[in-house]
């Protein structure tokens, strides 16, 4: 370390310091500006840290790679770059800012580098607290034949130390008029995702998802999953993750030319987010579904977003879905897709 860094350091102890009994109840972040913020961190995500302060009516967003030295006293479920996981209080090592000491709130202490933490967010004893909503909806009216589609997507999370939690649906609906009829096409989806974290960045994978569709003339098709998966890239910039397992699956069709069958499947998954796009975020889900009982059938759901934030928690998302089956109901296309532009409420 050369004398201009210790320096630099010596500045900064003296002013955190000077300022800790004014700020004791307050967390603080430095940036390498050497400008200093107190308030209430709330959580790093994405590369950005949000931090509530007493003179702004919205959180500040601060680019995490900007920070040099931080404080926190509350406690916070905190993830590493190599998938460690801890619960607890930290701050930065007093003669060595690059560090930070994580107190575990089962005791103990466990140092890590400040640039390898990857995520944090508070962990509140109330079950409210820990959930996290998402909603999105979006309207179109054409005059030519009363043409009408709404959609809406909703999504709630829920998070612990150990477990995350994900319970999401999706609709919708489409009219159109004639001289003798009115069309309607449907389409609805939904599930319940449950992880477990195993040890660093592994993971055990329950799913239970449903799909009805009047363009695949599926009145239901069910799916339940289960199997284990691995982040194998996880970053400020991007996360990759990897699933494999296997399913079983019901189909009720919506017409009397098809029988109701169940099926056993094996699947692979990768779901991939880029969010070092500034106010952007790029995420992308797919599923493989390569049959066990039917020869030859192979299934696959995609998903595509991009969303794009805008002050007071109000994002547009731009959403692609592809189902794609090489053996579909008699009568029915072996795809569907959908593409969605919504606007919607993160709080």
């Amino acid at each position: 370390m050369n004398s201009n860094s210790c320096f630099k350091i010596i500045l900064l102890s003296i002013f955190l310091l000077a300022t800790q009994i004014s700020f004791s109840q307050k967390d603080t972040l430095v940036m390498k500006s050497n400008e200093k913020v107190f308030g209430e961190i709330k959580q790093l995500d994405n590369g950005v840290v949000k931090i509530e302060t007493d003179y702004s009516d919205k959180d500040f967003q601060i680019e995490y790679d900007k920070v040099i030295y931080i404080n926190m006293a509350r406690h916070f479920l905190i993830i590493t770059t190599e998938g460690d996981r801890y619960y607890g209080s930290f701050k930065s090592k007093r003669n060595d800012f690059s560090k930070v000491v994580i107190e575990e709130k089962t005791g103990g202490q466990v140092e890590v580098n400040l640039k390898d933490i990857l995520f944090f967010q508070e962990i509140e004893d109330s079950f409210w607290q820990r959930l996290d909503v998402e909603l999105s909806v979006g309207y179109t009216l054409t005059k030519a034949n009363n043409n009408q589609q709404f959609s809406g997507n909703f999504d709630l999370g829920y998070l612990s130390d150990k477990t995350k939690y994900n319970l999401y649906f999706g609709m919708i609906r489409s009219f159109q008029e004639s001289d003798e009829f009115t069309s309607t096409i449907t389409r609805t989806n939904g599930g319940f995702i449950y992880r477990r974290f195993i040890v660093q960045d592994w993971f055990m994978l329950l799913n239970a998802d449903f799909l009805q569709s009047s363009e695949q003339k599926l009145a239901l098709r069910s799916n339940i999953k289960g199997g284990v998966g691995n982040y194998v890239v996880k970053n400020l910039k991007m996360n990759l993750g990897l699933a494999a397992g296997v399913a079983w699956a019901y189909e009720d069709y919506s017409d009397d030319l098809n029988d109701s069958k169940n099926s056993a499947e094996a699947f692979l998954a990768a779901d991939f987010i880029i969010f070092d796009l500034g106010d952007l975020e790029l995420a992308s889900k797919c599923f493989a579904y390569p049959s066990l009982t039917e020869a030859g059938r192979f299934r696959t759901d995609f998903n595509i977003s991009v969303k794009y934030d805008f002050p007071l928690d109000i994002f547009i998302k731009l959403n692609y879905t592809l189902n794609y089956d090489n053996q579909p109901a008699i009568g029915a296309p072996n795809s569907d897709y959908v593409f969605q532009t919504t606007l919607g409420w993160e709080p």
